[in-house]
């Protein structure tokens, strides 16, 4: 008497008889057809079907919550869990799930069987698609070992080639066996960009480390970096200020990131919030850059009337340099562009040098949404969906600060010269992966060398203010 999980939720276990069982009544099938649906069951054997060089040891700890079912209803459930754990690991196609009576002497009257039927993905798997990245778009190649050890590793070599930016990286991962949250990975990479804004193009090759695992209702990442950058002026017209910072240097850090996430969607939420902590100490594993980096971004969601909804974001950072050194232009602060103070020009806000923007130090951003529905607004599910009309006020500072004047003086140098912006535009959602910004923005307070954008704008991006 199997029933079959895929796809779940099930709307209810087929328990019912055959035709031919009707002709033919058998007692003891409808004797063990009652325990099954009014008593408690036991789960006797779970099997799992269609390994080859995946080891048996690393799924036992996704599945071993089925044997704690209670009854029917609870079997099913845990085996749906278990489902999404193993399609979870990235190592199967397909997971399906059968649950049927106990056979065999040493069957209970109350005896299930639970069999999970998968199928492995290949040795070598290869990917094209598209990405979105802050106001820029990109063609990403992939390459993929699943599962290259048989415990849930993954071998991944990706090229990606973009208006701004070029890398090339090579990437192992592997989780812990029965926390998949908890994971190792090492990652080789070479990336080239260019920055106009600055008149700069860098190349980093570099080895990073890094572990994550969850810790109460957090998630951090522990990571070592080590990059050897090569800066050089992008035009000839590069200011001095951009010639200086030009050259080779070695970078050596340890960083730690920890994130709490109750949003409902990363891309457009509609409910939750978010704070996300970043502090990065460099050079005391070696390396030429010797730094503390702090920042923060924090993020609220509240559902309003009419399907509306408030959002409220603050960014903020500071970095201190250690020793006499100063701080490179690769480590600092930008700040300005459509995806966090809009109304200006892309990383145009701040200390500059002859036209090219050279960052800041020390920085905050703040903005406040009202996002409704269209007006045509087609119903829940419909197209309309995908696009919001949002009002928006933004505000933020990026600057240098001489250390050696005290708390107070570094928030009044924060608190002046704000620049701010307000206007309205109309947003598309573009799934899980990224949106999409259209806005008439008014920008406000602008000082001395900033570049606007007065009027229309336009955005994409993962992260927005």
């Amino acid at each position: 008497m199997p029933f079959s999980l895929d796809p779940l939720p099930m709307q209810g276990p087929e328990l019912g008889f055959h035709a031919d069982d009707i002709e033919r009544p058998d007692m003891e099938q409808e004797s063990k057809q009652e325990v099954l649906e009014n008593k408690d069951v036991i789960v006797q054997r779970v099997h799992i079907d269609g390994l080859g060089r995946t080891k048996e040891d690393c799924l036992t700890y996704e599945i071993a919550d089925v044997f704690r079912a209670k009854n029917l209803i609870d079997v099913m459930r845990r085996a749906h869990e278990a489902r999404q754990k193993l399609l979870r690991l990235g190592i199967f196609r397909q997971v399906d799930v059968v649950i049927d009576t106990s056979q065999g002497v040493d069957a209970l009257p109350n005896g299930l069987d639970v069999t999970f039927d998968v199928t492995e993905l290949r040795r070598m798997t290869g990917s094209y698609n598209t990405m979105v990245g802050n106001n820029e778009g990109c063609m990403v190649l992939g390459l993929k070992l699943p599962n290259i050890f048989g415990s849930a590793e993954k071998l991944t070599f990706q090229v990606s080639y973009g208006t701004k930016e070029t890398s090339y990286g090579l990437s192992f991962f592997k989780p812990q066996p029965g926390h998949f949250e908890r994971s190792f990975a090492v990652n080789l990479y070479k990336v080239a960009g260019q920055f106009p804004w600055s008149s700069l193009r860098e190349t980093d090759r570099g080895v990073s480390t890094e572990f994550s695992f969850p810790l109460w209702k957090t998630n951090h990442t522990l990571k070592w970096e080590g990059v050897w950058r090569e800066l050089g002026c992008l035009e000839r017209t590069a200011s001095f200020a951009v010639r200086e910072e030009s050259g080779h240097s070695l970078k050596s850090s340890l960083s730690h990131s920890m994130v709490i996430d109750t949003r409902n969607s990363a891309i457009l939420p509609r409910r939750g919030a978010l704070l996300k902590i970043n502090q990065e100490l460099a050079g005391y594993t070696g390396g030429d850059a010797s730094f503390l980096k702090e920042d923060f971004e924090i993020q609220f969601n509240r559902r309003l009337f009419w399907d509306s909804v408030l959002s409220a974001s603050l960014w903020g950072g500071c970095l201190l340099p250690i020793g006499d050194k100063p701080t490179c232009i690769a480590d600092r602060f930008y700040l300005g562009g459509p995806t966090s103070v809009r109304g200006f020009s892309m990383y145009s806000i701040g200390p500059q040098s002859e036209g090219d923007y050279l960052g800041g130090e020390v920085y905050w951003a703040g903005a406040v949404h009202l996002f409704t529905p269209l007006p045509f607004h087609p119903g829940k599910g419909g197209f309309g969906d995908l696009f919001r009309i949002h009002f928006f006020l933004n505000a933020g500072n990026l600057c240098n600060l001489n250390y050696g004047d005290g708390p107070q003086a570094h928030l009044r140098k924060l608190a002046e010269c704000i620049r701010w912006s307000y206007g309205a535009g109309i947003v598309l959602r573009l799934g899980n992966i990224a949106r999409l910004e259209l806005n008439y923005c008014i920008p406000t307070g602008v000082q001395s060398g900033d570049r606007i954008c007065d009027g229309f704008q336009f955005g994409a991006g993962v992260r927005f203010l």
